[in-house]
């Protein structure tokens, strides 16, 4: 997938381009039946499929204040959407003077670096200052301008419109599986290993400490993982989000074990991916009865793991397992 800079780096205008527009942090199912739809209607005229989204995210930059948490980094994102089929993002640097452009005004910029004649978004599309370019606005400006805007319809999932507040909200009360079914993949975070307290090796459970980006992290608790070290060795893992009360921790930690696997990977890039929680973080009496609990952990994992793969679930969409 072709990446571009905002649309003053597009040398060449791509060919009869179907473009899409929005944030889709995420990237969730409902952004994929955007894309999908997207993708569909450029192979149908042989066209191009384009992504305009904006970097940083919006709210970033008009509501710091708001703390809003992103479900990916930029590279994630980046990797999902040329996963999920398109050919092309246009990335807008969002600013404060962007925000205020007019609608009107945005429409002809659109019109004029991209040269399309059919838009798709999603059915909460805005854009413009104050968000006041409704869906109503901008089909009328396609009419002046000569594009069509479609509106793809939201995905439900139990009576829920899936949106990537309702997957932050589920994945910071731990709840991977119901996260999972939004994202058609299993959520994950990704950062290198670093040097923790090595209390893993002492009591006979070896671990690896993450340091990482994302901004979304499971709630404190215990968790059945695959794992993913460096660009593609994978393993099965058990995960503890928290602050190891045992040993009287104050600061939170990502704590891997990786299943059957002894090898030093301080320093290697590991990528996390959560599939159910096992239990919550918990005080133990003496550092034996932590290694029993872990050992059940262990086997629990290994059982929730092979179920999961058993069930046809996707770990990544990106092929790697």
């Amino acid at each position: 997938m072709q990446i571009v800079r905002g649309l003053r780096n597009l040398s060449v205008k791509p060919v009869r381009p179907v473009v899409t527009l929005g944030n889709f942090d995420g990237v969730h199912i409902g952004h994929q039946k955007i894309f999908s739809e997207t993708v569909k209607r450029a192979k149908e005229r042989n066209g191009t499929s384009v992504v305009y989204t904006f970097d940083p995210h919006p709210l970033k930059v008009l509501a710091p204040e708001q703390n809003l948490t992103l479900l990916n980094t930029f590279k994630k994102k980046m990797e999902l959407i040329a996963v999920y089929g398109m050919d092309m993002t246009i990335l807008a640097d969002f600013t404060r003077a962007f925000a205020r452009m007019h609608p009107r005004d945005f429409a002809i910029k659109l019109k004029q670096g991209l040269g399309m004649d059919t838009v798709i978004v999603g059915h909460d599309y805005s854009f413009g200052q104050s968000r006041s370019g409704t869906i109503e606005y901008f089909r009328k400006m396609g009419a002046e301008l000569g594009f069509t805007v479609e509106v793809v319809e939201p995905v439900t999932i139990d009576g829920e419109r899936v949106s990537s507040t309702m997957i932050r909200s589920l994945i910071n009360n731990g709840e991977a599986r119901e996260a999972a079914r939004r994202l058609n993949r299993l959520y994950s975070i990704e950062g290198k290993v670093v040097s923790g307290y090595k209390r893993g090796s002492v009591i006979g459970f070896p671990t690896a400490n993450l340091e990482t980006p994302y901004e979304v992290i499971p709630a404190v608790g215990v968790y059945a993982v695959f794992a993913r070290i460096g660009a593609g060795e994978w393993r099965e893992g058990v995960v503890n989000i928290g602050y190891n009360p045992t040993f009287d921790r104050n600061d939170m930690i990502v704590e891997a074990h990786l299943i059957d696997h002894n090898e030093d990977i301080y320093g290697a890039e590991i990528e996390i991916y959560f599939v159910d929680k096992l239990r919550d973080e918990k005080r133990f009496g003496s550092v034996d009865e932590l290694k029993s609990h872990i050992a059940m952990d262990i086997e629990r994992s290994r059982g929730i793991l092979a179920e999961y793969r058993k069930s046809g679930g996707v770990i990544d969409p990106r092929g790697l397992q």
